[in-house]
C-alpha cells in the first residue's frame, strides 16, 4: 500500500480550507465561460483573474503546509482521546489502541467458544460437545 501523506482525520481537518478552494475554482471556470467585461478588455480580465488566482494559490499552499504540520505533529507528540486532554491522568491514544489489541488477542485465546446453535467448541479443535 502506498505511503499516504494525510490520513482520514487530517483530511477532515483540512476540508475547512478545501471548500473555499472549490468555490474559487468554480468562479474561475464561470468567468472563463461567461466573461463579465467581454473578451476585449484584457486589463479588466487580468485584474479579475488575478484577484481569484492569487488567493487560490495562497490558500492551496497554506492548506498543504497546515496539513503537513497537523500530520507531523500527530506523529511527534502525544495524542489524547477526544475530550481527555484536560482530564487528570488521561489515556493516550497509543495506550488505548494497545489495550484494544490486547483485548482482541485475549478474545482469540483457546477458551471455549459457544456457537449460535448452543454447541460448545474449544478453539484449538480438541473436543466438540453437543
Amino acid at each position: 500500500m502506498a505511503n499516504e501523506i494525510f490520513d482520514r482525520e487530517t483530511l477532515l481537518d483540512l476540508t475547512v480550507n478545501m471548500i473555499p478552494l472549490f468555490i474559487i475554482a468554480f468562479f474561475m471556470v464561470a468567468f472563463a465561460v461567461f466573461p463579465l467585461f467581454g473578451r476585449g478588455d484584457l486589463l479588466a480580465m487580468a485584474v479579475q483573474y488575478g484577484l481569484l488566482l492569487v488567493p487560490f494559490v495562497a490558500l492551496a499552499v497554506l492548506t498543504y503546509l497546515s496539513g503537513k504540520a497537523i500530520a507531523g505533529d500527530e506523529k511527534r507528540s502525544t495524542v489524547f482521546l477526544q475530550g481527555q486532554a484536560t482530564v487528570d491522568e488521561p489515556t493516550e491514544l497509543h495506550e488505548y489502541e494497545s489495550q484494544a489489541e490486547a483485548a482482541a488477542v485475549d478474545d482469540d485465546s483457546p477458551a471455549e467458544l459457544e456457537s449460535s446453535d448452543g454447541e460448545t467448541t474449544q478453539n484449538d479443535d480438541e473436543t466438540t460437545r453437543n
